[in-house]
């Protein structure tokens, strides 16, 4: 009897046939790789052309503004358009401090907004903790009502809150021009969705070694939400600064108006016609705002993508 056994040839054939044939590299993926490319390429451009643009369309008057804020009235009408001014000499902004109290405007401005944006802050933070983290009756009611708060204009409470602050004799006060815009019903919605976010256990754990509402918000929950935080103070400091409608209701003594309310005085200067000398103003009520806003944009941005929860 004679055994056949398996020689080097064999097991060469076995191995070939169990492993599966290698496709050459190089040829057939090297021709996907460019096709993928150019087919991405036009929806790049795409995307940067239409980023162009809507900085552009964004820029131009701003650009235009602080250009204008240095011409003389016969530049500025000149046809055809003359971008650049023949001087950068600040007559215009010269012939502002004149008119206006701009330092006593400024300052106005800026404690209005600090003040405003603070409470806004303060109360949004303790509005939010409590629909949160506090069981109630009718906690879902106030979450209605906080969200109905933001599809009404604020152009329809005018009425009832200039009536309301004439009552209490708050013409012509700080607190008149303060106070009927507290309530911030976008501070407390972004707070709220931020605040489902934040681990139950921490606060759990804050609560069992004896930590009340109070040192958990500022203890816990406020050092966890500082992006949102400055989102919501950044809008609200813009919101403050620019505020125009309501203070110009109901104030009428330069003393105690604001940046963007002191422009109407100028209207006493050569009427309307002098462009150059309101453009001026102009770049003065914008370049604290704008400058503020570079420097925080990237919190803005973080802090609202912090609160893009639903819940």
């Amino acid at each position: 009897m004679s055994l056949d056994l398996p020689t080097r040839a064999d097991h060469q054939k076995t191995a070939s046939a169990a492993t599966p044939p290698r496709t050459p590299r190089g040829r057939g993926e090297g021709r996907e790789r460019p096709a993928r490319r150019s087919g991405a390429l036009p929806g790049t451009v795409a995307s940067y052309v239409t980023m162009v643009v809507a900085v552009a369309v964004m820029s131009v008057p701003l650009v235009w503004m602080l250009f204008a804020s240095f011409k003389q009235p016969d530049e500025i009408y000149s046809i055809p358009l003359q971008w650049l001014p023949g001087s950068f000499a600040p007559d215009n902004y010269a012939q502002v401090a004149d008119t206006l109290p701009i330092g006593r405007l400024f300052l106005n401005s800026l404690g209005l907004t600090i003040v405003g944006s603070g409470l806004k802050m303060l109360l949004g933070l303790c509005c939010a903790y409590a629909l949160v983290f506090l069981e109630f009756p009718g906690k879902k009611i106030v979450f209605g009502v906080v969200i109905f708060a933001l599809l009404i204009p604020q152009q329809i409470t005018i009425i009832p809150n200039y009536t309301l602050v004439a009552s209490l004799g708050w013409l012509n006060t700080y607190q008149g021009i303060l106070v009927p815009g507290l309530a911030s019903a976008f501070g407390t919605f972004l707070f709220r969705q931020h605040f489902l976010t934040l681990p139950v256990s921490i606060l759990e754990a804050a609560a069992l070694d004896g930590a009340g509402h109070w040192r958990r918000l500022w203890g816990f929950v406020l050092p966890m939400s500082l992006p949102t935080i400055a989102a919501v103070g950044l809008v609200s400091m813009v919101a403050e600064w620019n505020e125009y409608l309501w203070p110009f209701l109901v104030v009428d003594n330069a003393e105690l108006m604001t940046l963007p309310v002191g422009l109407t005085l100028l209207q006493n200067v050569d009427g309307l016609n002098n462009w150059g000398v309101l453009m001026a103003a102009t770049v003065l009520v914008t370049a604290p705002i704008l400058a503020v806003f570079l420097v925080l944009q990237r919190r803005l941005v973080a802090g609202l993508t912090a609160g893009a929860v639903t819940g």
